[in-house]
C-alpha cells in the first residue's frame, strides 16, 4: 500500500494532545476556562456539550485557528503558539481536518480536492498523488468517483470525500467537526464505521465534536463534557459510564436525552 512519506517521529511518553489551563474568549465575552485534559494516542476523543457551549471553538483552539487566552496547548510536547514557522508547518503536517460542512471546493472535482494537501506539503510528483488520491478516495468508498463534483453526490458522499481529503498526508490526529450532522441516520451510521476503521487500522488520534448520542456512544473511547451554565469542563471518561453514574445533573440530562430533539 503506497503512503505518504512519514513526518518526523514523535516522542511516544508524551499525549498526543494536551491542554493546560486554557481560557476560550470572544473579545469579552467568556466562552469556556479552567480546561485542563489530554488526549492519548490512538484514542477517539469525544468534545460534547449542548449548543453554543463552545464545541467548535474548542476544536479551533486545537487546530491553531484560534490561540488561547490563556493557557497552553500541546501537541506532542510543542506549542504551536510559540512555534517558528517552520515548526507550525511541521505540527499542521501531522493534522488532517473534518470541517462541518466538508468544505470541499466547489470547482474541484473530488481527485483534485483530495490532492491539495498533498501537492502543498509534500514534493511528491504528479503521477504518485494521483496513485495516492486514488487510495484514499477507495478507503472511504469513492472508488471511481474522482472526476465528480462536489455538486454532483449526496451529502454523505461528500462527508467522505472531504474524509479522504483529510486523511491525504495519513495524519497523526484526524479532527472533525460535527461529522454526522445533516445526514440521514445510514449515511451517519457508515461515516462512523469508517472512523472506527481508520482508527483500527492506522492507529491514528481522532477527535470528534459531536452532539450525536448513538455516534458519542459507539465511537468515544472518551468524551469531555462542557458546561454551557458554568463555563468549564464537568465530566471526562466513557460516555457510558458518564451516563450511569452521571457527576452531575446537567450530563446526565445531556446522555439521557431522547435522539429527538437534539440541540
Amino acid at each position: 500500500m503506497m503512503t505518504v512519506p512519514a513526518a518526523e517521529s514523535t516522542a511516544s511518553g508524551t499525549p498526543a494532545i494536551e491542554v493546560q489551563h486554557l481560557t476560550m474568549r470572544y473579545g469579552s465575552l467568556m466562552i469556556m476556562e479552567g480546561l485542563d485534559f489530554s488526549i492519548a494516542r490512538g484514542e477517539v476523543f469525544v468534545i460534547m456539550g449542548g449548543s453554543g457551549s463552545g464545541k467548535s471553538t474548542l476544536l479551533k483552539h486545537l487546530i491553531g485557528l484560534k490561540p488561547p487566552s490563556d493557557g497552553t496547548i500541546l501537541h506532542d510536547g510543542e506549542d504551536f503558539t510559540t512555534a517558528d514557522a517552520a515548526g507550525r508547518k511541521r505540527l499542521l503536517r501531522r493534522m488532517g481536518v473534518l470541517y462541518q460542512n466538508g468544505a470541499l471546493w466547489s470547482g474541484l472535482t473530488l481527485a483534485e480536492n483530495v490532492a491539495l494537501p498533498l501537492e502543498e506539503f509534500t514534493a511528491l510528483d504528479a503521477p504518485a498523488i494521483a496513485d495516492l488520491v486514488a487510495l484514499k478516495l477507495a478507503l472511504v468508498g469513492l472508488r471511481g468517483f474522482d472526476a465528480f463534483y462536489p455538486s454532483a453526490i449526496s451529502g454523505g458522499m461528500r462527508k467522505r470525500a472531504a474524509l479522504a481529503r483529510a486523511l491525504a498526508l495519513d495524519p497523526d490526529v484526524l479532527f472533525l467537526d460535527e461529522p454526522s450532522s445533516g445526514l440521514d441516520p445510514i449515511s451517519a451510521s457508515r461515516l462512523d464505521d469508517l472512523i472506527l476503521e481508520v482508527n483500527a487500522s492506522l492507529g491514528t488520534t481522532i477527535v470528534v465534536v459531536s452532539h450525536d448520542l448513538e455516534s458519542i456512544f459507539r465511537i468515544a473511547d472518551r468524551a469531555l463534557f462542557l458546561d454551557i451554565t458554568t463555563k468549564t469542563m464537568t465530566a471526562l471518561g466513557d460516555p457510558s459510564a458518564l451516563r450511569d453514574n452521571p457527576p452531575n445533573e446537567e450530563v446526565h440530562r445531556f446522555l439521557t436525552r431522547s435522539s429527538e430533539g437534539l440541540p
